[in-house]
């Protein structure tokens, strides 16, 4: 009971500290505020804001708990996000910047047209809307076991609780209220990591140098896999794979993009995406770290680890490492879920708005009625996927988050690649059609390889899915069309 009450009382203080810098930060109720905060973000809270938001509730579950089946090797897709955050400062954030963009799918319209902008559109809600989703799942579900179960609330109950708070402190500010919330996000949720490892490191008696040895003595701390070209692990299917996860989940989602155009210039949207793409490393680093830290803690105390590798944590936060762990496990994985929760609802409510209604900044007291009804919606329809979500059974929602948007963002990613490199206009009314068949080509493709030659398709799937889109686009480009220019 002790512990339930401390859980309880961690969750309701940082909510209240969320909802005073709201009140602190929302200046205005217009779409300005709430689509782009006025373009007057500083770059560096921009930078910390999004570090949170990168990391999510799932990864602070997923990443360490993975250990036991992957090793270290999360580390070589992690090397590959950086050189994705490298392209989409250089590339994709200086044309955002040129055209001056709310929604990024906006240079669909401009290079393609009406189909393939709204095409692209729809895309990134079902994406955004189910990974979103599968990661704020991950918090209800630890809030239900160790918190509401015991009280006797139901699971649903739960879910459109937390989904509620957050719609509270979005509705009005959007992105001027989430800028800055998502550093009190991201400040808890390192000092979380880096207390859970003090604590789980004084429990064993290590001292620094005793963590690095039993890391480098770990039969999990391989980082690189250089000797099976079929593993899914291998080093450069890792590598490129991780680069354009980035480049599909950072630079062509909207949900990213639009804390990006916060920022007052292209030099310091620029700064923000290498600051905190670097910063993701030494992060994720931890994450492994406290993994290995775990599995060598159970082995110590002969305790069984859960099947399910996400649980791991949560499971021996809850069950073994003391009161105080669990309290700072509470407030690392709130902090963390609902730093990407807010962004999404506000990237979601922003794209519908603008892409599928035309929507601008200035609009009038009736479209921002309207806004505040469609953010609304979205909530709801938000609650009802975490609760779909969760009658599925997954061993790593992690794993199956980056599957999915591999699937999905892979039309994005032929869409605009072949806007970036070619000049060609095409048969814009066909690209619905296209971005349906790819993922289903990709898919069939994967199961053939796999099936005849052995060859295990990992993420890489993102790889064949825009490449499909981006070939299928070349066959219906107007070779005497006049070349599109943006």
């Amino acid at each position: 009971m002790p512990s339930t009450l401390g859980v309880l009382l961690t969750f309701l203080a940082y909510i209240i500290f969320i909802f005073i810098i709201s009140q602190m930060t929302r200046r205005t109720d217009d779409n300005a505020t709430f689509f782009l905060a006025h373009r007057a973000s500083p770059w560096w809270v921009v930078a910390i804001g999004m570090l949170g938001d990168s990391i999510s509730g799932v990864t602070f579950v997923s990443v360490p708990g993975d250990v036991v089946h992957s090793g270290m090797s999360y580390m070589q897709l992690v090397f590959g996000f950086f050189l994705g955050y490298i392209v989409v400062a250089y590339v994709l954030l200086p044309l955002y910047y040129r055209l001056r963009l709310v929604s990024i799918y906006t240079y669909l319209e401009k290079r393609f047209g009406l189909y393939t902008y709204r095409t692209g559109a729809v895309f990134f809600l079902v994406s955004k809307l189910f990974g979103a989703a599968a990661k704020l799942y991950v918090i209800t579900l630890i809030l239900q076991e160790l918190v509401f179960a015991p009280l006797g609330v139901p699971y649903s109950l739960t879910v459109v609780g937390v989904v509620g708070i957050i719609w509270l402190y979005t509705q009005r500010g959007g992105m001027g209220t989430i800028i800055w919330t998502d550093v009190l996000q991201t400040l808890c949720l390192i000092t979380t990591l880096v207390l859970i490892i003090y604590q789980l490191s004084s429990q064993l008696g290590l001292d620094f140098s005793g963590m690095i040895d039993v890391v480098r003595h770990s039969e999990h701390n391989r980082i690189f896999v250089f000797d099976d070209w079929g593993s899914p692990l291998n080093f450069w299917k890792q590598l490129i794979s991780g680069a354009f996860i980035v480049i599909v989940m950072t630079g062509l989602d909207q949900n990213m993009m639009q804390k990006n155009l916060t920022c007052r210039n292209l030099r310091e949207a620029r700064r923000n995406m290498l600051s905190y793409g670097f910063g993701f490393i030494p992060l994720n680093f931890l994450f492994l770290t406290l993994g290995i830290l775990l599995v060598y803690y159970a082995g110590a105390k002969g305790i069984a680890l859960p099947e399910k590798t996400d649980s791991i944590l949560p499971y021996l936060a809850s069950s073994h490492l003391g009161s105080w762990v669990l309290i700072c496990f509470t407030l690392g994985i709130t902090a963390a879920s609902f730093s990407n929760a807010d962004s999404a609802l506000t990237s979601l409510t922003t794209s519908v708005c603008t892409d599928l209604l035309g929507m601008d900044m200035k609009g009038g007291k009736s479209e921002k009625d309207l806004r505040h009804w469609i953010h609304l919606g979205i909530c709801i329809a938000f609650a009802l996927m975490v609760l779909i979500i969760g009658s599925l059974q997954q061993t790593s929602l992690l794993k199956t988050i980056y599957t999915a948007v591999s699937y999905t963002y892979g039309p994005l990613l032929g869409f605009f690649a072949f806007g970036l490199i070619t000049k060609y206009p095409i048969r814009d009314c066909l690209t619905p059609y296209i971005a349906l068949a790819s993922p289903l080509v990709s898919y069939l493709l994967a199961y053939m390889l796999e099936l005849t030659l052995g060859y295990k398709v990992g993420y890489e799937i993102l790889l064949f899915n825009g490449l499909f889109t981006f070939s299928a686009l070349w066959l219906i480009r107007q070779r005497d069309g006049k070349k599109v220019f943006v």
